[in-house]
């Protein structure tokens, strides 16, 4: 069984404050890091990519929208590609996030599918750049760590910490919380980076 990793382009500059950019600000605003800020997390997948939007407001962290988007196993790879991107744009304008966090690096044990997961993620990136969004990315280690505390942790980990850290009444479907974890990666290495204070590229 052959394993294959595939180390993505990287698409926005992630050692960086202002990950929540803002067209109004002033040049002496530039280093500081918004209190409010929505942020779209997507866990991609071409049958049932994950998306969930989640709000930072001070310290407080709400989570604003999380759904996944299904393609059924009988939908041709072209509508399943047009149906993400669709679902994408249909996220973003109904809760205008401010940025937008994917996973970056991922692994398959079978080519075509490590093929297909490429389509859909590339679908993605490209209907947020369209739409003027920046991307950035983390390593779903990175994304495990953030929100369990372990890079190992189990889907179940992850969905009951997700649960906790938003206070949900109710457990997230897997790619869903996968989503939202990554929107709290996210937030969490913005907060981190405003604290040490580094300046903005």
């Amino acid at each position: 069984m052959t394993f294959i990793s595939i180390s993505p382009i990287r698409i926005g500059e992630i050692e960086q404050i202002d990950t929540c950019p803002s067209s109004k600000k002033t040049p002496a605003m530039q280093n500081v890091v918004p209190r409010t800020c929505r942020v779209l997390g997507v866990d991609t997948s071409l049958r049932s990519t994950g998306v969930g939007i989640v709000e930072i407001a001070g310290s407080r962290l709400t989570a604003i929208h999380y759904a996944t988007l299904p393609n059924p196993a009988s939908r041709p790879l072209s509508a399943c590609l047009l149906a993400i991107a669709d679902g994408i744009a249909d996220t973003i304008a109904a809760h205008q996030p401010e940025a937008v966090a994917v996973e970056g690096v991922f692994f398959a044990k079978y080519a075509r599918a490590a093929l297909m997961l490429g389509h859909a993620r590339g679908v993605v990136i490209a209907q947020c750049a369209r739409l003027g969004l920046p991307v950035f990315e983390y390593e779903p280690r990175r994304v495990k760590q953030a929100v369990v505390g372990q890079g190992g942790a189990a889907k179940g980990q992850v969905q009951r910490m997700v649960q906790a850290i938003l206070n949900l009444s109710e457990l997230p479907p897997e790619d869903a919380a996968d989503a939202l974890a990554i929107a709290i990666c996210h937030i969490q290495n913005r907060t981190r980076i405003a604290a040490l204070g580094t300046p903005s590229i």
